[in-house]
């Protein structure tokens, strides 16, 4: 006995079943396809399976047949099976079997466990995974540390002509020239801040003009290379970072190494270099925008004239206040260009990969920044300067 059902006049999509005893055959013919996907949906629900033990689910007259009219199929299959029929393997075109396996397992994987974890079993986790992955990050940071050192020694020592004059000149002009327009307005205001909170307490005391000696002294020794390090950090280090990253998902740097030219001399010295040669010139020019708005601040806050503003600066520093935050910014633009360049290598070959470990990057670069001004700070105290 045979029964056939059309699902559409024009039966472009159709389905035939057939009874034997107590088998059913399913037959798809036509095209199953996602236009023809509700009409053969319904029409598949329909289909009684009455005592038949046993199904079979032949696909072989398909004309055509997508993702959904292969789900379809499988669908019915499982229905069928839950029913306690048991139904051979779906029969198809070779030429659809990739697409059916991948209907199949898709909808077969194994459903996600979350397994309930103590909140403070969870915070000790995370403390700890975040540990393992800085002292990582510290042993990674101190090995490239070290191949840069060697890479800086040799090109002083034995150039190998790989290290152009031309990059090098690039990445002073984009670190340092370009740098001066934001380093000197963030100078320029942090200057008026101080000199007019400094100035609001000491009025209290009637020594308003202890302000230049609070203002001379906080910018040359701390504020000015601290400030300049955290800007250029923020500008200079994270495009470190992305144009590295970029050129390692677009694989320019295996292309590099393979034609047998040293990653190290081609891309990282001159930004090392270039940022070891302008930050020291950036917190000269910081320094100076401080200082100047806070002879504004004076002068409009507290009445104190331009060379009055001098001659109690010339008295509240010396060399060694100046001294004192130029020897710490070749330090810290060491720092910045090694750790922008070195989280650059590590990007993976995806965007996401690029923007994480930018990101990271930046981070980074202001902890060591902070982290080595303390013990800059320390070190200074303890031998008098």
């Amino acid at each position: 006995m045979s029964t056939a059902h059309d699902t559409q006049d024009d039966a472009r999509a159709r389905v035939r079943t057939e009874r034997k005893a107590r088998s059913l055959r399913l037959m798809a013919e036509g095209q199953w396809t996602t236009r023809e996907a509700a009409a053969l949906d319904a029409e598949l629900r329909r289909i009684d399976l009455g005592d038949a033990t046993d199904a079979v689910i032949d696909g072989s007259g398909l004309e055509r047949i997508d993702s959904a009219g292969a789900w379809l199929l499988v669908r019915t299959k499982r229905d069928w099976e839950q029913r306690g029929t048991r139904v051979a393997p779906i029969v198809l075109d070779d030429v659809y079997n990739a697409l059916l396996h991948a209907v199949e397992h898709e909808h077969t994987a194994p459903p996600v466990t979350i397994h309930d974890q103590h909140t403070l079993q969870a915070f000790v986790g995370r403390v700890g995974k975040a540990t393992v992955h800085g002292l990582q990050q510290g042993v990674g940071i101190l090995g490239y540390l070290g191949r840069v050192t060697v890479e800086v020694t040799e090109a002083i020592y034995h150039p190998r002509g790989n290290l152009k004059f031309a990059a090098l000149v690039h990445q002073v002009e984009e670190t340092g020239i370009n740098a001066l327009p934001i380093v000197g307005l963030l100078s320029f205001l942090i200057g008026i801040v101080l000199a007019y909170q400094g100035a609001d307490q000491l009025k209290r005391f009637g020594a308003e003009v202890f302000t230049i000696n609070l203002l001379g002294v906080g910018l040359l020794r701390e504020l000015g290379g601290l400030v300049t390090a955290i800007i250029v950090a923020g500008r200079s280090g994270s495009a470190f970072t992305a144009q590295i990253g970029t050129m390692r998902v677009n694989e320019e740097i295996d292309a590099m190494e393979t034609i047998g030219i040293n990653t190290v001399d081609a891309l990282v010295l001159p930004r090392i270099l270039g940022l070891v040669i302008a930050l020291p010139f950036l917190t000269f020019y910081a320094d100076v925008m401080g200082l100047l708005g806070g002879a504004v601040m004076c002068y409009f806050d507290l009445g104190i004239t331009v060379p009055v503003f001098m001659r109690q600066l010339q008295d509240a520093i010396s060399v060694n206040t100046f001294m004192v935050g130029m020897i710490k910014a070749p330090v810290f633009a060491f720092i910045i260009g090694l750790v922008g360049c070195f989280e650059g290598l590590q990007v993976e070959r995806n965007a996401a990969s690029v923007g994480k470990l930018t990101t990271r990057s930046v981070v980074e670069s202001i902890f060591l920044v902070i982290v080595l001004d303390a013990g800059f700070s320390i070190l200074f105290s303890i031998i008098g300067i």
